[in-house]
Parts: C-alpha cells; sequence; structure tokens
C-alpha cells in the first residue's frame, strides 16, 4: 500500500475503539479527503460515511473504494463551513474521524452528531506548527489544551499534545467517547 493510502498512524494505533465494540451507528469520515482513514474502517466491514467539500477528493475516494470493492462507504459532498447551518446531523453517528481538519464552529456540531457512547478520534495541529511550516493560520491550529477542553464532560480514553516525528509536527489528539445521556452534566 503505498504512503498516500496508508490509514492515520493516530487510526491504527486506536482501531480497537471501533473494531472491538458494536457502534451505536456508522463513522463518520469527517473532511476525508479521499477517504483513506474511512476505506480502512470500512474494510473491515464498519458502515462509513466520508464526508468532504472537495468533489474531486470524493471521486478519488469513490474511485478507490470501487477498486477495493468496498460497498459500505458512502461518499458525500458537503460544505462543512456554511455558516448558520449543522451540516453533520444531530444523533446520526456512532463514530467520528477527524484528522488535520479544524473548523471551530464545528465543534458543536460533532458534540451533537455523535450518539451516546460513540466514538471520537481527533487528531490536528496545534499552534506550535508554525515553527515546522503549514498551516500558520491561527484559525486551523488548536490552542494549548484546547481539544479536551472542549470535550471535558466526555470519557477522554487518550489524550497527546506535542512534536511527533517524521515528519517533525505539532499535534493534538484525541479519543472520547460520548457519555450516555444519563451521565451528561446540566
Amino acid at each position: 500500500m503505498r504512503e498516500e493510502e496508508q490509514p492515520a498512524e493516530f487510526l491504527l494505533q486506536h482501531l480497537s475503539l471501533f473494531t472491538e465494540a458494536s457502534l451505536p451507528g456508522p463513522v463518520l469520515d469527517l473532511a476525508c479527503g479521499d477517504g483513506r482513514n474511512g476505506l480502512h474502517l470500512a474494510r473491515r466491514g464498519l458502515p462509513v460515511v466520508g464526508m468532504d467539500a472537495s468533489r474531486e477528493a470524493l471521486d478519488r475516494g469513490r474511485q478507490r473504494a470501487k477498486k477495493l470493492g468496498i460497498a459500505n462507504m458512502r461518499f458525500l459532498r458537503t460544505d462543512l463551513e456554511r455558516e448558520g447551518i449543522n451540516p453533520l446531523g444531530e444523533d446520526r453517528y456512532g463514530g467520528i474521524l477527524v484528522f488535520r481538519y479544524l473548523h471551530r464552529p464545528l465543534m458543536d456540531c460533532i458534540r451533537k452528531a455523535l450518539k451516546d457512547e460513540g466514538i471520537l478520534l481527533y487528531e490536528t495541529f496545534t499552534v506550535e506548527q508554525k515553527r515546522f511550516g503549514k498551516p500558520r493560520n491561527p484559525l486551523f491550529l488548536l490552542e494549548p489544551g484546547e481539544l479536551p477542553r472542549r470535550f471535558r464532560d466526555w470519557e477522554i480514553l487518550y489524550a497527546f499534545e506535542g512534536i511527533l516525528e517524521s515528519p517533525r509536527r505539532a499535534m493534538a489528539r484525541l479519543a472520547a467517547r460520548k457519555p450516555p445521556e444519563a451521565l451528561k452534566t446540566p
């Protein structure tokens, strides 16, 4: 498998969260690009929805799915940054993957879209990334502690913030489970 087809290392490290338990719904691969992470889960029999704004990237994902014989992944072209709407819907997904993407207004949408007991896997750049290259725009970079703070009322299964190697980059990672309604704090 070529490097660009490899799923994210963070997904591989936490694959069991998706494969060893029954999720309460399909997995959303948010801002999926060509769907490499979602396709990895779909190959393991999970129903997956890949959502992105790029028609070209989604077309590449559809072609890869067809080539691999994957029929349980749908690709949806969606403007994820349109103001005033929730493009994700509510209480729809058993898991959500977000890699190398940050649009802060979507954070509340993610919280609403994930079903109770669902799994969130989120990895993106922090403000320290400016030292190593793109992205440099603060709109696309997490502040220190921002990711776990946004999901502090969820069960945090794993959290990391720091520098990763090969290539050198500043990242935050979070694996979290949405608590059942009864356990949520008012």
